[in-house]
């Protein structure tokens, strides 16, 4: 068998996801620290056949180059102690001497909180509703036979079958802080997006006093508390600011507030970008008396909690941090997918359909639709494929020519009469001229490809003389502030509990996500290495080839 070597990519992580990350990696307030290595694009180990005849290769594992020799028959037992010692959840143990006490969430008996029932909530027998430290998932269920499979990605360049085991999400039979001393946060971070008022409620209602029965246990931050006994609640408004803005005090939530506002779009807490450094948000923090802080947002929002969580321990602060992941790009690693994704496809239908039938009804007709997503194409991918009407789909994974595309939207015009185009904002970035402009959180302003293509398709077919009507639809806005619909309902509902329930089992560092169907606790910085991105080779990418018809524009 021919030696293999490996072949390393450098994965295209985003301008705002780098420098989001960059604005937490320091404890002062000083914004141009360097970036963390925990933040850098990752190194992705490709395999390609090699004369160097080479069996040994490094692989970039957390934040460190962990050298495996695959000719050691012991490498996957090596490997997996130390994937054990990443994916190990950081707890109040590890700092303080707490103990546990028993927990007074039982959907067995759902008596009102009170002083009697301080030791948990009796019982004439034991409820078999908890999960145990000791559950795991599995991180990946998918045995590749060879590595030229579609999709196939390993550790080594057989991708030999290797289980990778992740920490199982829910209630646990015993909890760490008593709900009457918990003094919780909820922090919505980065931009608006369908689900927000969802995840809140949810945890709120877990947390309230249960004299205050919901009338509706389906909605999630809040609600959740509320069955443990919690009776203190704050939002923190716009984002990590709001916890020195003066002039915006925290909101007291409860289950009156809660209530209706997942029948809404937005965040009743608003959003914001950036913020400021991460000292004096703890500071902050222990002036409020704040002791679980759950924070609802994406890549960076995340690194920032990350940091907060750092400084706690530092501190040695009975402090949990729990985060909420939130982004409608779906971009953040080892997750099936991130609350208002679903959401976000199922609206681009409305636009693309729109466009549809602007470009099918006309003589010569072309539409045209920009959908969000700076560093990855999932939502033009995934709304594509769902709608059945895209002829041709582009994405930032994958390059392309504009010429091959103008080509072929001509070929479409003279063969079936009209053409509907889905692009994602992030993609054909290098065709467009750079103004090295950022907007104020520091991220790189995009150029507009939409606009682009529109306008170079109008002109092309001036020059070739043939007549077009085009249209062109950004729906970006309206996408990001509707209501979350039932798939995304359901998603935040229980990532919300399972943000409540790892919070009062004293894990801090993590955030709660579903990975391959099974809710599971991660570590903040396995998630937010880089930014997760459409695989050229998977499967998905393939269906939705075979959808459009589309050739390579290369």
């Amino acid at each position: 068998m021919e030696a293999i070597s490996p072949l390393i990519v450098i994965a295209n992580a985003s301008a705002s996801d780098v420098q989001e990350s960059r604005r937490w990696h320091r404890h002062s307030c000083k914004l141009a620290a360097p970036a963390s290595a925990s933040f850098q694009p990752r190194r992705i180990t490709r395999f390609a056949p090699s004369r160097r005849g080479r069996s040994r290769i490094s692989a970039k594992v957390a934040s460190q180059e962990v050298e495996l020799d695959f000719s050691d028959p012991a490498w996957k037992t090596k490997y997996q102690e130390n994937f054990k010692r990443r994916f190990s959840l950081p707890h109040l143990r590890d700092i303080l001497d707490v103990q546990p006490i028993p927990s007074t969430f039982c959907l067995q008996s759902r008596c009102p909180v009170m002083e009697d029932f301080t030791n948990g909530y009796p019982s004439d027998e034991r409820w078999n509703g908890y999960v145990y430290d000791e559950d795991r998932a599995l991180l990946k269920v998918i045995n590749y036979s060879k590595p030229t499979s579609a999709g196939a990605e390993g550790i080594d360049p057989d991708c030999s079958w290797v289980e990778q085991w992740v920490h199982r999400a829910g209630p646990r039979e015993h909890i760490y802080f008593k709900p009457e001393e918990v003094n919780a946060a909820i922090v919505t971070c980065g931009g608006l997006c369908p689900g927000l008022n969802d995840v809140i409620r949810q945890v709120c209602y877990k947390f309230i006093t249960q004299d205050e029965v919901p009338i509706f246990l389906s909605l999630e931050i809040v609600i959740t508390l509320e069955i443990y006994g919690v009776k203190n609640i704050l939002g923190i408004p716009f984002g990590y600011r709001g916890f020195l803005d003066k002039n915006e005090p925290p909101i007291p939530l409860s289950r009156n507030v809660v209530q209706n506002i997942h029948l809404g779009g937005g965040s009743i807490l608003g959003v914001s970008r950036g913020g400021p450094c991460v000292t004096e948000i703890v500071d902050s923090m222990q002036e409020k008396g704040i002791n679980m802080l759950f924070v609802l947002g994406g890549n960076g929002t995340h690194a920032g909690a990350n940091e907060i969580h750092k400084e706690c321990r530092q501190r040695r602060m009975k402090v949990v941090v729990v985060g909420v992941p939130k982004t409608i790009d779906n971009d953040i690693l080892l997750m099936d997918k991130t609350f208002g994704f679903d959401t976000a496809v199922e609206e681009a239908q409305r636009a693309i359909n729109s466009a549809y039938i602007e470009a099918h009804s006309a003589y010569h007709g072309v539409g045209i639709v920009k959908l969000m997503g700076r560093s990855s194409g999932f939502i033009a991918m995934q709304a594509s494929l769902a709608s059945g009407q895209i002829d041709i789909c582009l994405i930032p994974e994958v390059p392309f020519e504009l010429d091959g595309v103008l080509r072929y939207l001509r070929h479409l015009i003279e063969t079936k009469g009209s053409a509907v185009l889905c692009v994602a904002e992030g993609a054909g970035q290098a065709l467009l001229e750079s103004t090295n402009a950022t907007d104020a959180s520091g991220n790189a302003v995009l150029g507009d490809i939409g606009v682009h293509i529109q306008q170079k398709t109008k002109k092309y077919f001036k020059e070739v003389g043939v007549p077009v009507d085009v249209k062109y639809i950004d729906p970006t806005y309206m996408i990001r502030a509707c209501r979350a619909n039932a798939s995304d309902g359901i998603l935040c509902t229980v990532l919300g509990q399972n943000a409540v329930h790892g919070a009062f089992a004293g894990f801090s560092g993590i955030t709660v996500g579903i990975c391959n169907t099974h809710y599971v606790y991660l570590p903040i910085p396995e998630v937010i290495r880089y930014p997760k991105s459409v695989d050229p080779n998977s499967r998905m990418w393939h269906r939705c080839l075979t959808s459009t018809g589309q050739p390579d524009f290369i």
